[in-house]
């Protein structure tokens, strides 16, 4: 089977219910060994405007513990690390695939802050829109 028959690419966008002039952006690949997650947001004032990098994690399934996937912080930026840490062992996790997971969204200009309810909601809607993507089950 070729490389390309093996991967596949999803490009979505959630709004959020309390700011809905933001977008999260998702670019989703699963490849024939590993996950794949890009995160951004962005409002309609924002369009063109240079963001901060963001957290890149990497996690993988552990073998000796299935529940407790391994994970590594490859560039750290604080206000996005828990979040994409979560996430990237989460999909690890279900997907049974090591997962990459790069995040720079931000919601401080939105008016969202960093709340943990806010931050959560955020998490459980990525993770749902990813999970079904990807055919895993959201709870487990």
């Amino acid at each position: 089977m070729a490389a390309d028959e093996q991967s596949q690419l999803w490009q979505l966008s959630l709004s959020l219910p309390k700011i809905p002039e933001t977008r999260i952006f998702i670019r989703l690949s699963k490849l024939a060994r590993a996950v794949l997650i890009s995160l951004t947001t962005a409002t309609p004032n924002q369009v063109g405007a240079a963001k901060p990098m963001g957290s890149f994690v990497y996690a993988l399934p552990n073998r000796q513990d299935g529940r407790e996937p391994l994970s590594t912080v490859l560039f750290p930026h604080e206000p996005t690390l828990d979040l994409t840490t979560r996430l990237a062992r989460l999909i690890a996790r279900r997907a049974q695939l090591p997962t990459y997971v790069t995040n720079s969204m931000s919601f401080a200009e939105d008016g969202m802050g960093d709340a943990v309810d806010d931050e959560m909601s955020v998490f459980g809607g990525v993770a749902e829109a990813v999970l079904e993507q990807l055919d895993l089950p959201l709870m487990r």
